[in-house]
Protein backbone atom coordinates (compact mmCIF):
# COMPACT_ATOMS: atom_id res chain seq x y z
CA UNK A 1 0.00 0.00 0.00
CA UNK A 2 1.60 3.57 -0.79
CA UNK A 3 1.07 6.08 1.91
CA UNK A 4 1.45 9.91 0.63
CA UNK A 5 2.92 12.30 3.62
CA UNK A 6 2.29 15.94 2.77
CA UNK A 7 5.41 16.88 1.95
CA UNK A 8 6.97 18.94 -0.42
CA UNK A 9 5.09 20.59 -3.68
CA UNK A 10 2.00 19.00 -4.56
CA UNK A 11 1.59 17.45 -7.76
CA UNK A 12 0.21 19.30 -10.35
CA UNK A 13 -3.23 17.73 -11.65
CA UNK A 14 -2.79 15.55 -14.71
CA UNK A 15 -5.15 18.07 -16.68
CA UNK A 16 -3.14 21.09 -16.07
CA UNK A 17 0.13 19.39 -17.28
CA UNK A 18 -1.74 18.56 -20.27
CA UNK A 19 -2.42 22.44 -20.79
CA UNK A 20 0.63 24.08 -22.33
CA UNK A 21 0.23 27.63 -22.80
CA UNK A 22 -1.01 29.59 -25.50
CA UNK A 23 2.31 31.08 -26.53
CA UNK A 24 4.03 27.41 -26.55
CA UNK A 25 1.61 25.66 -28.30
CA UNK A 26 2.00 28.69 -31.15
CA UNK A 27 5.78 28.40 -31.20
CA UNK A 28 4.89 24.59 -31.93
CA UNK A 29 4.47 25.48 -35.18
CA UNK A 30 8.00 25.97 -36.00
CA UNK A 31 10.68 23.87 -36.41
CA UNK A 32 13.07 25.90 -34.96
CA UNK A 33 12.05 25.27 -31.72
CA UNK A 34 13.29 22.01 -30.00
CA UNK A 35 10.42 21.15 -26.89
CA UNK A 36 12.51 18.33 -24.71
CA UNK A 37 10.38 16.78 -21.80
CA UNK A 38 11.98 16.16 -18.48
CA UNK A 39 10.59 13.88 -15.78
CA UNK A 40 11.78 16.65 -13.00
CA UNK A 41 12.02 20.45 -12.63
CA UNK A 42 15.49 20.96 -12.45
CA UNK A 43 17.41 22.75 -9.16
CA UNK A 44 19.35 25.93 -9.20
CA UNK A 45 20.98 26.63 -12.74
CA UNK A 46 24.33 27.31 -11.23
CA UNK A 47 27.21 24.90 -12.20
CA UNK A 48 28.94 25.20 -9.03
CA UNK A 49 25.68 24.50 -7.11
CA UNK A 50 23.38 22.02 -8.90
CA UNK A 51 22.51 19.00 -7.81
CA UNK A 52 20.25 17.47 -10.00
CA UNK A 53 20.53 14.97 -13.15
CA UNK A 54 17.87 17.25 -15.32
CA UNK A 55 19.79 20.14 -14.46
CA UNK A 56 22.66 18.41 -16.19
CA UNK A 57 20.35 17.89 -19.23
CA UNK A 58 19.70 21.49 -19.12
CA UNK A 59 23.24 22.64 -19.10
CA UNK A 60 24.71 20.33 -21.70
CA UNK A 61 22.88 23.09 -23.85
CA UNK A 62 23.85 26.16 -21.69
CA UNK A 63 27.05 25.71 -20.41
CA UNK A 64 30.04 24.23 -22.70
CA UNK A 65 32.42 22.38 -20.09
CA UNK A 66 36.67 22.41 -20.81
CA UNK A 67 35.75 18.78 -21.91
CA UNK A 68 33.46 16.62 -23.21
CA UNK A 69 33.00 12.33 -23.45
CA UNK A 70 31.78 10.71 -25.98
CA UNK A 71 29.79 7.54 -26.54
CA UNK A 72 32.91 5.31 -25.21
CA UNK A 73 33.87 7.73 -22.70
CA UNK A 74 36.84 8.58 -24.41
CA UNK A 75 37.63 12.54 -23.39
CA UNK A 76 37.18 14.69 -25.95
CA UNK A 77 37.78 18.74 -26.62
CA UNK A 78 35.54 21.33 -25.96
CA UNK A 79 36.35 24.73 -24.46
CA UNK A 80 39.80 23.08 -23.76
CA UNK A 81 41.52 21.84 -27.29
CA UNK A 82 44.39 19.73 -25.61
CA UNK A 83 46.20 19.25 -22.29
CA UNK A 84 49.24 18.01 -21.08
CA UNK A 85 50.40 15.92 -17.60
CA UNK A 86 53.52 16.95 -16.18
CA UNK A 87 56.26 14.33 -15.53
CA UNK A 88 55.42 13.62 -12.15
CA UNK A 89 51.15 14.15 -13.34
CA UNK A 90 51.10 16.51 -10.23
CA UNK A 91 50.39 19.34 -13.01
CA UNK A 92 48.11 19.77 -15.58
CA UNK A 93 48.10 22.58 -18.67
CA UNK A 94 45.47 23.18 -20.37
CA UNK A 95 45.06 24.75 -24.30
CA UNK A 96 41.90 26.91 -24.94
CA UNK A 97 39.86 27.06 -27.39
CA UNK A 98 40.55 30.90 -29.34
CA UNK A 99 37.24 33.34 -29.93
CA UNK A 100 35.05 31.99 -27.85
CA UNK A 101 32.66 34.85 -25.61
CA UNK A 102 30.04 34.74 -23.05
CA UNK A 103 26.75 35.12 -23.60
CA UNK A 104 27.40 38.19 -22.64
CA UNK A 105 29.97 39.27 -24.77
CA UNK A 106 33.23 38.62 -22.12
CA UNK A 107 36.07 36.82 -23.64
CA UNK A 108 36.63 33.04 -21.98
CA UNK A 109 40.67 33.03 -21.72
CA UNK A 110 42.91 31.73 -19.19
CA UNK A 111 41.80 34.07 -16.48
CA UNK A 112 38.22 32.83 -16.71
CA UNK A 113 39.42 29.08 -16.41
CA UNK A 114 40.81 30.70 -13.01
CA UNK A 115 38.20 32.43 -11.82
CA UNK A 116 35.53 29.50 -12.36
CA UNK A 117 37.72 26.50 -10.61
CA UNK A 118 38.32 28.78 -7.47
CA UNK A 119 34.68 29.89 -7.50
CA UNK A 120 34.00 26.02 -7.87
CA UNK A 121 36.47 25.47 -4.89
CA UNK A 122 35.51 28.09 -2.48
CA UNK A 123 31.73 29.45 -3.03
CA UNK A 124 29.67 28.72 0.07
CA UNK A 125 27.59 25.93 -0.68
CA UNK A 126 29.21 24.29 -3.92
CA UNK A 127 29.15 21.03 -4.73
CA UNK A 128 32.06 20.47 -6.83
CA UNK A 129 34.33 21.17 -3.65
CA UNK A 130 34.95 17.50 -3.36
CA UNK A 131 35.42 16.98 -6.64
CA UNK A 132 38.49 19.34 -6.89
CA UNK A 133 39.68 18.90 -3.76
CA UNK A 134 43.41 18.16 -4.98
CA UNK A 135 43.58 20.98 -7.21
CA UNK A 136 45.78 24.02 -5.19
CA UNK A 137 45.90 26.40 -7.43
CA UNK A 138 45.85 27.55 -11.18
CA UNK A 139 47.65 29.83 -12.77
CA UNK A 140 47.13 31.33 -15.96
CA UNK A 141 50.35 31.15 -18.78
CA UNK A 142 49.13 33.45 -21.14
CA UNK A 143 45.40 34.26 -22.46
CA UNK A 144 44.94 30.57 -23.87
CA UNK A 145 47.06 28.57 -21.50
CA UNK A 146 46.71 27.56 -18.02
CA UNK A 147 48.13 24.99 -15.79
CA UNK A 148 46.13 23.31 -12.52
CA UNK A 149 48.58 22.21 -10.04
CA UNK A 150 47.32 19.34 -7.50
CA UNK A 151 48.62 17.73 -4.47
CA UNK A 152 49.08 14.37 -5.70
CA UNK A 153 48.13 12.53 -9.20
CA UNK A 154 44.48 12.36 -9.38
CA UNK A 155 43.15 9.92 -11.75
CA UNK A 156 39.16 11.73 -12.41
CA UNK A 157 40.47 14.87 -13.44
CA UNK A 158 39.48 15.06 -16.19
CA UNK A 159 36.30 12.99 -16.45
CA UNK A 160 35.46 15.80 -13.90
CA UNK A 161 36.58 18.54 -15.84
CA UNK A 162 34.01 17.13 -18.27
CA UNK A 163 31.20 17.48 -16.02
CA UNK A 164 29.86 20.74 -14.47
CA UNK A 165 33.39 21.23 -12.37
CA UNK A 166 34.50 21.99 -15.60
CA UNK A 167 31.48 24.20 -16.51
CA UNK A 168 32.73 28.16 -17.17
CA UNK A 169 30.99 30.76 -16.26
CA UNK A 170 31.05 34.34 -17.08
CA UNK A 171 33.06 35.60 -14.25
CA UNK A 172 31.65 39.62 -14.76
CA UNK A 173 28.34 38.09 -14.46
CA UNK A 174 28.71 35.58 -11.18
CA UNK A 175 30.52 38.61 -9.35
CA UNK A 176 28.02 41.16 -10.51
CA UNK A 177 25.27 38.95 -9.11
CA UNK A 178 27.06 36.59 -6.31
CA UNK A 179 24.22 35.20 -4.64
CA UNK A 180 21.56 34.51 -7.19
CA UNK A 181 23.49 33.78 -10.41
CA UNK A 182 21.39 30.43 -10.88
CA UNK A 183 18.00 32.62 -11.52
CA UNK A 184 19.82 34.36 -14.73
CA UNK A 185 23.32 32.16 -15.50
CA UNK A 186 25.90 33.30 -18.22
CA UNK A 187 27.42 30.90 -19.61
CA UNK A 188 29.25 29.95 -23.25
CA UNK A 189 26.81 27.14 -24.98
CA UNK A 190 25.08 27.21 -27.60
CA UNK A 191 22.05 28.57 -26.09
CA UNK A 192 21.85 31.11 -24.09
CA UNK A 193 18.92 31.59 -20.77
CA UNK A 194 15.93 33.87 -21.74
CA UNK A 195 13.16 32.65 -19.16
CA UNK A 196 12.42 30.42 -16.08
CA UNK A 197 8.72 29.70 -14.75
CA UNK A 198 9.01 27.13 -11.97
CA UNK A 199 7.51 23.24 -12.47
CA UNK A 200 6.50 24.92 -16.29
CA UNK A 201 9.40 25.19 -18.97
CA UNK A 202 12.98 26.60 -18.96
CA UNK A 203 13.22 28.64 -22.43
CA UNK A 204 16.63 28.93 -23.96
CA UNK A 205 17.42 31.16 -27.35
CA UNK A 206 20.35 29.91 -29.67
CA UNK A 207 23.62 32.29 -28.71
CA UNK A 208 25.17 34.04 -32.06
CA UNK A 209 28.44 34.54 -31.58
CA UNK A 210 28.70 30.58 -30.58
CA UNK A 211 32.12 29.09 -31.67
CA UNK A 212 30.56 26.12 -33.13
CA UNK A 213 27.15 27.38 -34.53
CA UNK A 214 27.60 25.24 -37.99
CA UNK A 215 26.06 22.57 -35.38
CA UNK A 216 23.02 24.20 -34.20
CA UNK A 217 19.85 23.79 -36.30
CA UNK A 218 17.62 24.96 -33.99
CA UNK A 219 16.63 28.91 -32.62
CA UNK A 220 15.33 27.83 -29.39
CA UNK A 221 15.58 25.32 -26.97
CA UNK A 222 12.50 24.76 -24.53
CA UNK A 223 12.24 22.40 -21.65
CA UNK A 224 9.55 21.30 -19.60
CA UNK A 225 9.52 19.59 -16.59
CA UNK A 226 6.17 16.71 -16.06
CA UNK A 227 6.57 14.57 -13.53
CA UNK A 228 4.27 12.18 -14.49
CA UNK A 229 5.69 10.09 -17.21
CA UNK A 230 2.13 9.04 -18.37
CA UNK A 231 1.32 13.22 -19.53
CA UNK A 232 5.27 13.45 -20.72
CA UNK A 233 4.13 10.46 -23.58
CA UNK A 234 0.85 12.33 -24.51
CA UNK A 235 2.90 15.55 -25.21
CA UNK A 236 5.45 13.61 -27.54
CA UNK A 237 2.43 11.73 -28.91
CA UNK A 238 0.44 15.00 -29.70
CA UNK A 239 3.48 16.78 -30.89
CA UNK A 240 3.58 18.70 -28.50
CA UNK A 241 7.39 17.65 -27.30
CA UNK A 242 9.56 16.49 -29.51
CA UNK A 243 11.98 14.52 -27.40
CA UNK A 244 11.53 12.89 -23.97
CA UNK A 245 13.65 11.66 -21.52
CA UNK A 246 12.71 8.52 -18.91
CA UNK A 247 10.39 6.74 -20.89
CA UNK A 248 8.50 4.54 -18.03
CA UNK A 249 9.67 1.14 -19.33
CA UNK A 250 6.32 -0.05 -19.27
CA UNK A 251 5.44 2.24 -22.30
CA UNK A 252 8.29 0.95 -24.48
CA UNK A 253 7.17 -2.24 -26.26
CA UNK A 254 4.07 -0.41 -27.64
CA UNK A 255 6.57 3.00 -28.75
CA UNK A 256 8.58 0.45 -30.67
CA UNK A 257 5.43 -0.33 -32.46
CA UNK A 258 4.59 3.22 -33.88
CA UNK A 259 6.66 4.33 -36.79
CA UNK A 260 6.42 8.17 -35.23
CA UNK A 261 9.24 7.76 -32.66
CA UNK A 262 12.61 6.33 -32.05
CA UNK A 263 13.51 4.71 -29.09
CA UNK A 264 16.60 4.44 -27.47
CA UNK A 265 18.27 2.47 -24.45
CA UNK A 266 21.55 3.49 -22.77
CA UNK A 267 22.85 1.98 -19.22
CA UNK A 268 23.53 4.46 -17.52
CA UNK A 269 26.69 5.01 -15.14
CA UNK A 270 25.23 5.36 -12.01
CA UNK A 271 23.01 2.92 -9.73
CA UNK A 272 19.81 3.51 -7.90
CA UNK A 273 20.11 2.98 -3.90
CA UNK A 274 18.34 3.78 -0.58
CA UNK A 275 20.58 6.19 1.40
CA UNK A 276 19.85 5.96 5.05
CA UNK A 277 20.54 8.82 7.59
CA UNK A 278 23.27 6.80 9.81
CA UNK A 279 24.78 10.36 10.70
CA UNK A 280 23.66 13.22 9.13
CA UNK A 281 21.21 14.40 12.20
CA UNK A 282 19.64 13.50 15.01
CA UNK A 283 17.23 11.61 13.21
CA UNK A 284 19.75 8.71 12.43
CA UNK A 285 19.65 7.90 16.51
CA UNK A 286 15.81 8.11 16.74
CA UNK A 287 15.26 4.95 13.89
CA UNK A 288 16.63 1.36 14.49
CA UNK A 289 17.06 1.65 10.87
CA UNK A 290 19.77 4.41 10.82
CA UNK A 291 21.80 3.20 14.17
CA UNK A 292 21.55 -0.35 13.88
CA UNK A 293 23.88 -1.58 11.26
CA UNK A 294 21.75 -5.10 11.76
CA UNK A 295 18.52 -3.24 10.85
CA UNK A 296 20.05 -2.11 7.42
CA UNK A 297 21.88 -5.31 6.76
CA UNK A 298 18.22 -7.08 7.43
CA UNK A 299 16.51 -4.48 5.30
CA UNK A 300 18.74 -5.76 2.25
CA UNK A 301 18.30 -9.46 3.32
CA UNK A 302 14.88 -8.88 2.71
CA UNK A 303 15.10 -7.61 -0.53
CA UNK A 304 15.35 -9.27 -4.21
CA UNK A 305 17.10 -7.02 -6.90
CA UNK A 306 16.30 -8.84 -9.64
CA UNK A 307 12.56 -8.67 -8.49
CA UNK A 308 12.52 -4.86 -8.27
CA UNK A 309 14.00 -4.86 -11.75
CA UNK A 310 11.49 -7.16 -13.16
CA UNK A 311 8.57 -5.73 -11.61
CA UNK A 312 9.10 -1.81 -11.13
CA UNK A 313 11.37 -1.24 -14.49
CA UNK A 314 10.20 -4.31 -16.66
CA UNK A 315 13.75 -5.73 -16.88
CA UNK A 316 14.90 -2.04 -18.12
CA UNK A 317 18.10 -2.51 -16.06
CA UNK A 318 20.58 -4.42 -14.06
CA UNK A 319 20.85 -5.15 -10.62
CA UNK A 320 23.67 -4.12 -8.61
CA UNK A 321 25.01 -4.05 -5.32
CA UNK A 322 27.40 -1.50 -5.85
CA UNK A 323 28.21 2.42 -7.14
CA UNK A 324 28.89 0.54 -10.18
CA UNK A 325 27.56 -2.00 -11.81
CA UNK A 326 28.68 -5.76 -12.26
CA UNK A 327 29.67 -5.39 -15.84
CA UNK A 328 31.90 -2.56 -14.87
CA UNK A 329 35.61 -3.44 -14.64
CA UNK A 330 35.95 -1.51 -11.19
CA UNK A 331 33.25 -3.84 -9.78
CA UNK A 332 34.45 -5.65 -6.71
CA UNK A 333 33.93 -9.15 -7.59
CA UNK A 334 34.50 -10.35 -4.23
CA UNK A 335 31.63 -8.56 -3.09
CA UNK A 336 28.49 -10.17 -5.08
CA UNK A 337 25.00 -9.70 -4.83
CA UNK A 338 23.44 -11.23 -1.76
CA UNK A 339 20.67 -13.33 -2.54
CA UNK A 340 17.03 -12.53 -0.47
CA UNK A 341 17.08 -14.24 2.60
CA UNK A 342 13.79 -13.81 4.90
CA UNK A 343 14.63 -16.20 7.85
CA UNK A 344 18.24 -14.18 8.51
CA UNK A 345 16.09 -10.97 8.07
CA UNK A 346 14.28 -11.53 11.13
CA UNK A 347 16.74 -13.31 12.99
CA UNK A 348 18.82 -10.08 12.82
CA UNK A 349 15.87 -7.98 14.16
CA UNK A 350 15.69 -10.05 16.62
CA UNK A 351 19.07 -9.79 17.35
CA UNK A 352 18.54 -5.88 17.62
CA UNK A 353 15.52 -6.58 19.24
CA UNK A 354 13.46 -4.69 16.87
CA UNK A 355 11.13 -7.39 15.54
CA UNK A 356 9.01 -4.57 13.35
CA UNK A 357 10.97 -1.27 12.91
CA UNK A 358 8.89 1.50 11.14
CA UNK A 359 10.88 4.17 8.74
CA UNK A 360 9.75 6.41 6.83
CA UNK A 361 11.01 6.06 3.29
CA UNK A 362 11.83 9.17 1.17
CA UNK A 363 11.25 9.16 -3.06
CA UNK A 364 11.12 11.17 -5.95
CA UNK A 365 7.29 11.53 -7.31
CA UNK A 366 8.31 10.02 -10.67
CA UNK A 367 6.36 7.03 -11.84
CA UNK A 368 9.51 4.74 -11.70
CA UNK A 369 10.24 5.64 -8.23
CA UNK A 370 7.42 5.13 -6.50
CA UNK A 371 7.02 1.89 -7.85
CA UNK A 372 10.32 1.21 -7.11
CA UNK A 373 9.23 2.04 -3.53
CA UNK A 374 5.88 0.18 -3.64
CA UNK A 375 7.83 -3.25 -4.44
CA UNK A 376 10.49 -2.26 -1.26
CA UNK A 377 7.74 -1.65 0.98
CA UNK A 378 5.78 -4.85 -0.23
CA UNK A 379 9.21 -7.04 0.46
CA UNK A 380 10.19 -5.77 3.35
CA UNK A 381 6.84 -6.01 5.13
CA UNK A 382 7.58 -9.91 4.80
CA UNK A 383 10.64 -9.81 7.16
CA UNK A 384 8.91 -7.44 9.56
CA UNK A 385 9.12 -4.14 8.24
CA UNK A 386 6.42 -1.31 8.33
CA UNK A 387 8.15 1.46 5.61
CA UNK A 388 5.76 4.62 4.97
CA UNK A 389 6.94 6.33 1.72
CA UNK A 390 7.25 9.92 1.36
CA UNK A 391 6.33 11.25 -2.08
CA UNK A 392 8.29 14.47 -2.16
CA UNK A 393 9.55 16.72 -5.34
CA UNK A 394 12.76 15.38 -6.57
CA UNK A 395 14.38 19.26 -5.83
CA UNK A 396 12.80 19.36 -2.05
CA UNK A 397 14.25 15.95 -1.65
CA UNK A 398 17.44 17.14 -1.89
CA UNK A 399 17.24 19.79 0.53
CA UNK A 400 15.58 17.81 2.79
CA UNK A 401 18.51 15.09 2.66
CA UNK A 402 21.02 18.09 3.16
CA UNK A 403 19.59 19.31 6.08
CA UNK A 404 19.58 15.84 7.27
CA UNK A 405 15.45 15.82 7.46
CA UNK A 406 15.20 12.05 6.27
CA UNK A 407 15.36 8.67 7.42
CA UNK A 408 15.97 6.99 4.46
CA UNK A 409 15.90 8.02 0.86
CA UNK A 410 15.21 6.10 -2.60
CA UNK A 411 17.99 8.36 -4.44
CA UNK A 412 19.02 8.07 -7.92
CA UNK A 413 22.39 8.99 -8.98
CA UNK A 414 22.96 9.21 -12.35
CA UNK A 415 26.41 8.38 -12.24
CA UNK A 416 30.36 10.09 -13.55
CA UNK A 417 32.37 8.07 -15.95
CA UNK A 418 35.17 7.38 -13.19
CA UNK A 419 33.53 5.82 -10.58
CA UNK A 420 35.29 8.20 -8.00
CA UNK A 421 32.38 9.94 -9.10
CA UNK A 422 29.81 7.74 -7.80
CA UNK A 423 31.96 7.61 -4.28
CA UNK A 424 34.10 10.46 -2.91
CA UNK A 425 30.81 12.74 -2.55
CA UNK A 426 28.88 10.18 -1.04
CA UNK A 427 31.33 8.44 1.41
CA UNK A 428 34.27 11.61 2.04
CA UNK A 429 33.72 13.14 5.48
CA UNK A 430 31.77 16.09 5.20
CA UNK A 431 31.55 15.79 0.96
CA UNK A 432 28.45 17.93 0.26
CA UNK A 433 26.53 15.21 -1.05
CA UNK A 434 27.40 12.64 1.75
CA UNK A 435 23.80 12.65 2.73
CA UNK A 436 24.37 9.73 5.62
CA UNK A 437 26.32 11.66 7.38
CA UNK A 438 28.96 8.52 7.44
CA UNK A 439 32.19 9.23 8.38
CA UNK A 440 35.25 6.41 9.04
CA UNK A 441 38.80 7.65 8.34
CA UNK A 442 40.07 4.21 7.32
CA UNK A 443 37.32 4.84 4.25
CA UNK A 444 38.73 8.16 3.42
CA UNK A 445 42.29 7.25 3.39
CA UNK A 446 40.98 4.56 0.92
CA UNK A 447 39.23 6.76 -1.27
CA UNK A 448 42.39 8.79 -1.37
CA UNK A 449 44.63 6.57 -2.50
CA UNK A 450 41.81 5.53 -5.12
CA UNK A 451 41.87 8.91 -6.30
CA UNK A 452 45.83 9.31 -6.55
CA UNK A 453 46.73 5.96 -7.78
CA UNK A 454 46.78 5.75 -11.51
CA UNK A 455 47.38 2.06 -12.37
CA UNK A 456 43.91 0.29 -13.35
CA UNK A 457 44.87 -2.78 -11.44
CA UNK A 458 46.02 -1.05 -8.29
CA UNK A 459 42.39 0.99 -7.99
CA UNK A 460 40.23 -1.91 -8.39
CA UNK A 461 41.96 -3.38 -5.03
CA UNK A 462 41.65 -0.12 -3.24
CA UNK A 463 38.05 -0.34 -5.00
CA UNK A 464 37.40 -3.66 -3.36
CA UNK A 465 38.51 -2.50 -0.05
CA UNK A 466 36.53 0.73 -0.38
CA UNK A 467 33.68 -2.32 -0.77
CA UNK A 468 34.62 -4.12 2.18
CA UNK A 469 33.86 -1.44 4.76
CA UNK A 470 30.69 0.07 3.19
CA UNK A 471 29.00 -2.71 2.08
CA UNK A 472 29.30 -4.08 5.44
CA UNK A 473 28.18 -0.85 7.37
CA UNK A 474 25.45 -0.08 4.47
CA UNK A 475 25.05 3.88 4.74
CA UNK A 476 23.65 3.01 0.81
CA UNK A 477 22.36 0.19 -0.26
CA UNK A 478 22.63 -0.37 -3.93
CA UNK A 479 19.69 -1.68 -5.90
CA UNK A 480 19.98 -1.99 -9.58
CA UNK A 481 21.95 0.41 -12.44
CA UNK A 482 18.85 1.29 -14.96
CA UNK A 483 18.73 2.00 -18.45
CA UNK A 484 17.96 5.57 -19.51
CA UNK A 485 15.17 5.35 -21.98
CA UNK A 486 14.27 8.24 -24.47
CA UNK A 487 11.73 8.52 -27.11
CA UNK A 488 11.56 11.03 -29.77
CA UNK A 489 9.71 12.36 -33.12
CA UNK A 490 11.88 9.96 -35.71
CA UNK A 491 12.24 13.82 -37.83
CA UNK A 492 14.92 14.24 -34.96
CA UNK A 493 17.94 13.54 -36.43
CA UNK A 494 21.63 13.91 -34.43
CA UNK A 495 21.05 11.75 -31.61
CA UNK A 496 23.88 10.57 -29.52
CA UNK A 497 23.43 8.27 -26.81
CA UNK A 498 26.04 9.12 -24.36
CA UNK A 499 26.31 6.60 -21.17
CA UNK A 500 25.89 9.84 -18.78
CA UNK A 501 22.05 10.57 -20.33
CA UNK A 502 22.46 13.84 -21.25
CA UNK A 503 20.91 15.44 -24.43
CA UNK A 504 23.67 17.20 -26.39
CA UNK A 505 22.27 19.72 -28.99
CA UNK A 506 24.92 19.87 -31.14
CA UNK A 507 24.39 18.21 -34.65
CA UNK A 508 20.58 17.83 -33.81
CA UNK A 509 18.41 18.36 -37.12
CA UNK A 510 14.68 18.18 -37.64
Amino acid sequence: MLTFLPTGRVLQPLLHALVLTAALGAANASAQTLRIGLAEDPDVLDPTLSRTFVGRVVFASLCDKLFDVDEKLAIVPQLATSYQWSPDNKVLTLKLRPGVTFHDGQKFDAAAVKFNIERHKNLAGSNRRGELLPVTSVEVVDDLTVKLTLTAPFAPLLTVLADRAGMMVSPKAAQENPTAFGVRPVCSGPFKFTERVAQDRIVLERFANYWDKSSIHFDKVIYQPIVDSTVRLANLRSGQLDFIERVASSDIAALKSENKFNVARITELGYQGITINTGKSEMAQKNPLGRDPRVREALELSIDRSAIVQVAVDGEGEAGNQWVSPSNTFYAKNHPIPKRNLQRAKALLKEAGVPNPSFTLMTPTTSDGQKVAQVIQAMAKEAGFDIKIQATEFATSLNLADKGQFEAYLLNWSGRADPDGNLFSFYGCKQPLNYSGYCRPEVDELLTKSRSTLDPALRSGLFEKIAAETLKDRPIIYLYHRKWLWAYNKKLTGVRTIPDGLMRVQGLKM
